[in-house]
């Protein structure tokens, strides 16, 4: 099976599990799925990730996170740029997600970050999703 946008199918899997109250999901992993899992880790939407080898093909494997009443603590995980229609701002034009409550992850030719990171960086980019 081959997989036209990896990263969709990647937040997908994360809402799927979130849903279905799981503690932890794999996913094949790949350089940009480990810089958006540290990104949700950093911002504090998963509580772990690791990187581990099964059967010699590299998984990512994310330890998901729930508030005190085992609330989501991931309440909207949508994609923005997508293989058929990408999404490009300037540094000027990033907008806040939720008036700031949210985040939207970037990649940018200094690296996969928040918003918030390439606002203060002055570097725009590609928006890969927003998480709130």
């Amino acid at each position: 099976m081959s997989l036209t946008d990896p990263v969709s199918d990647f937040l997908t899997r994360i809402r799927n599990a979130q849903r279905a109250k799981h503690q932890k999901m794999d996913v094949p992993a790949s350089k940009l799925k480990l810089e958006i899992a540290r990104i949700l880790k950093e911002e504090g939407y998963i509580s772990n990730f690791k990187a581990t080898d099964e059967e010699g093909r590299k998984i990512l494997r994310l330890y998901l996170k729930y508030g005190p009443n085992n609330e989501t603590v991931i309440n909207n995980i949508t994609r923005v740029s997508r293989p058929g229609c990408r999404v490009y701002v300037g540094h000027n034009e990033i907008r806040r997600v939720l008036g700031g409550l949210g985040i939207n992850i970037l990649t940018t030719p200094k690296g996969v970050m928040t918003g918030r990171q390439a606002r203060k960086e002055g570097v725009g980019g590609e928006i890969l999703c927003e998480i709130y």
